[in-house]
């Protein structure tokens, strides 16, 4: 049985960060290794509760309290093992995912600070690593059946291994040049080094997963020659329509950028860098967009907004501030607002923030400013307050307050808005609701039959942990409407919702 007496004699302590003033120099992870003191320890911490809250905070059913005990007897093989039952990338959620589960925990209850699941997950997912690498797992016989998985996200790569393991043969199709959709070009290194993705992608084609790159499915190939080719189809494009603002007066200058455009250009010099080959971080028609000297806006407040903060630092920027249009959040959870177990709305310091560059809450751009020959110099703000009225958001803001901030570079954190309007959909006859997402049946199916959709793009730009679960969930639906033998874990329906108060 667990320690009843673990949180009591260890409080919650992380691994130290590598300093700032070293790890700004290059890209590499912000976390050294726990080391196997630390993270037994932590691993004491969890109380296996009779009932583990934390199971419902994460989407993907995670045996959180088993793991931790594995770890904290030393039986790391044991942990690997039920680690690896619920999450096919557990490497991957562990540094990317905020943990729901760990705002669910029930030592949160308590007023005590939860167990520090997600650095667990990681040593574990590393461990497995370090323990004799990502063995494939047995192919059983051929079923004869085959299907294309459209987007190699996380949401698809679940999918695809979920069905490759089931006998199935997979191919996964994506329009860049590099498999891991935004955990290769969207997540900056300093989160998730690349190697961790293409350990992966070694044990998902030793186990018959077909990669090809390059393909535009509703360009390259057509939806009717895809569907003549598989006798299933999943669509995991994510959902990459980033949320714009082209009311405000200047949004058209040069300089003012979304700010994937930016991410994916820096992790693409960080990535030929790593192959030996020169490159400059430019948009797709060749115009740089390196912060290197030049003064930053980020405008947004959440994960995206952060990863562009760290991207500045290392790029060599003069300054930056990070601009967020609500109040400064509290400290710690408000019970009247985000009761436990409930993700809570709480000030959160990402690694980036202590690197430098200054946070503006309650503020709104008035207008990008221009330096008169077409290229941003700055951006006027005002403070403003946000009230909900009858559902809609109403931003007010205050007279007498406006300032303007230097800006050679403005870029755009403020959200997405569902997947991108793409020649495939309307191939597959398949629509965007009004969330800029794509509907499923019960059965994960679309509209079209034989036409499956998972993760972001269908339920909207969100956490890593619900794109592998849906990944999974889909993947459990396309092994039977294929006649597939057994059944596959499916641990969401296309209805599933987060924890959230009544």
């Amino acid at each position: 049985m667990p320690d009843p007496n673990g949180f009591l004699r260890y409080d919650r302590r992380l691994p130290a960060r590598r300093p700032v003033a070293v790890r700004i120099s290059d890209w590499r992870e912000v976390y050294p290794p726990a080391g196997e003191e630390l993270i037994r320890e932590q691993a004491t911490r969890c109380m296996d509760c009779g009932i583990p809250f934390c199971h419902d905070g994460c989407p993907l059913g995670n045996r959180i309290p088993d793991w931790n005990d594995l770890v904290r007897t030393g039986t790391w093989d044991a942990a690997v093992e039920s680690l690896h039952a619920t999450n096919n990338f557990p490497e991957f959620t562990g540094r990317l995912c905020p943990a729901p589960c760990e705002a669910a925990c029930v030592l949160g209850l308590g007023g005590q600070q939860p167990v520090t699941i997600k650095q667990v997950e990681v040593e574990i997912a590393d461990a497995a690593v370090a323990r004799g690498g990502l063995n494939p797992r047995p192919v059983p016989a051929p079923t004869g059946r085959s299907v294309a998985v459209v987007g190699s996200g996380p949401a698809g790569l679940a999918a695809a291994q979920q069905l490759a393991r089931a006998g199935h043969a997979v191919t996964v199709y994506e329009r860049d040049d590099a498999i891991g959709g935004l955990l290769r070009y969207g997540i900056p290194d300093f989160k998730l080094e690349k190697q961790h993705i293409d350990r992966r992608l070694a044990q998902l084609a030793a186990e018959g997963v077909q990669f090809r790159t390059g393909v535009n499915i509703g360009v390259d190939v057509t939806a009717e020659e895809l569907r003549s080719r598989h006798d299933a189809v999943l669509l995991a494009c994510g959902a990459l329509q980033g949320r714009d603002t082209p009311e405000t007066p200047g949004r058209q200058l040069r300089g003012v950028h979304q700010a994937m455009t930016h991410l994916v250009a820096a992790n693409r010099v960080v990535a030929a860098a790593g192959d030996g080959r020169p490159a400059q971080a430019v948009l797709p028609d060749g115009t740089p967009i390196d912060a290197a000297g030049r003064h930053v806006v980020i405008i947004g407040g959440g994960d995206t907004a952060a990863d562009c903060l760290g991207v500045a630092h290392r790029q060599g920027a003069a300054g930056v501030h990070q601009l967020d249009l609500y109040p400064e959040p509290p400290h710690g959870r408000d019970a009247e607002r985000d009761p436990w177990p409930t993700w809570p709305w709480v000030l959160r310091n990402y690694p980036a923030h202590e690197e430098g560059g200054e946070r503006v809450f309650a503020v709104a751009v008035q207008e990008f400013v221009d330096d008169g020959t077409g290229q941003v110099k700055g951006v006027r703000i005002a403070e403003v307050t946000v009230e909900r009225r009858d559902g809609r958001r109403i931003v007010t803001a205050l007279p007498g307050s406006e300032r303007e901030l230097p800006a050679d570079l403005v870029l755009l954190a403020i959200g997405f808005e569902g997947t991108e309007e793409q020649p495939l959909l309307a191939q597959f006859g398949v629509t965007r609701n009004a969330r800029g997402a794509v509907d499923a049946r019960p059965d994960w199916q679309t509209d079209a039959d034989g036409v499956f959709v998972a993760g972001d793009m269908h339920r909207g730009a969100s956490l890593i942990v619900w794109a592998i679960a849906e990944g999974r969930a889909a993947a459990a639906a396309i092994h039977s409407y294929l006649g597939g033998v057994g059944s596959l874990p499916a641990p969401v329906d296309p209805a599933r919702q987060p924890l959230a108060a009544c």
